[in-house]
């Protein structure tokens, strides 16, 4: 498959993302798909609250009104956007895959490429921040990132710079 335009910018045409990561803690992360809306909706519903505490002002996400459909939708775009490398989202999921916890993504650099290649941001399901899966998170990506990804400059959101100070930098083209 060539790499879309939009991407070619941000990612080299050899490239090839990672399909797995294992976490110590049992987890992994894959591509999510949107056959997976019945692992995603229950987990973004459970734990709305604390994601529109963390996402609502810079993403308006997740809406009150969230329903399966819409979700739906949304899995669908970003299952197009990893096979095209327009920017990655990932399923922290349980071994059996019945269960989804959490979602890493990678996204093209708000704000230009001047500070950052690439801005990584995630979040795990209700347990408040700083729980062993948020910390094993914070501990394993940027490895992840430096060994499996072409990027150089990462930025993590929430961790390098606040959502707040993200939401103000100009949006990617």
């Amino acid at each position: 498959m060539s790499t879309p335009p939009q991407a070619a910018a941000w990612l080299p045409p050899w490239f090839t993302h990672p399909p797995h990561l294992e976490l110590d803690s049992g987890f992994h992360l894959r591509p999510l798909r949107a056959v997976d809306v019945g692992l995603d909706l229950p987990a973004v519903l459970g734990s709305r609250a604390a994601l529109w505490r963390r996402f609502g002002a810079a993403w308006g996400w997740p809406p009150a009104d969230l329903d399966a459909e819409s979700d739906r939708r949304d899995l669908e775009r970003q299952e197009r956007e990893t096979a095209e490398h327009v920017s990655f989202t990932y399923g922290v999921l349980d071994e059996p895959e019945d269960t989804l916890v959490g979602c890493v993504y990678l996204d093209p650099p708000r704000g230009g490429t001047g500070a950052a290649d690439v801005d990584v941001s995630w979040w795990t399901v209700t347990a408040p921040a700083g729980t062993a899966l948020e910390e094993e998170l914070r501990s394993v990506l940027p490895g992840w990132v430096a060994r499996e990804w072409p990027f150089r400059r990462p930025r993590y959101v929430g961790v390098d710079v606040s959502w707040s100070q993200w939401a103000q930098l100009a949006a990617p083209a």
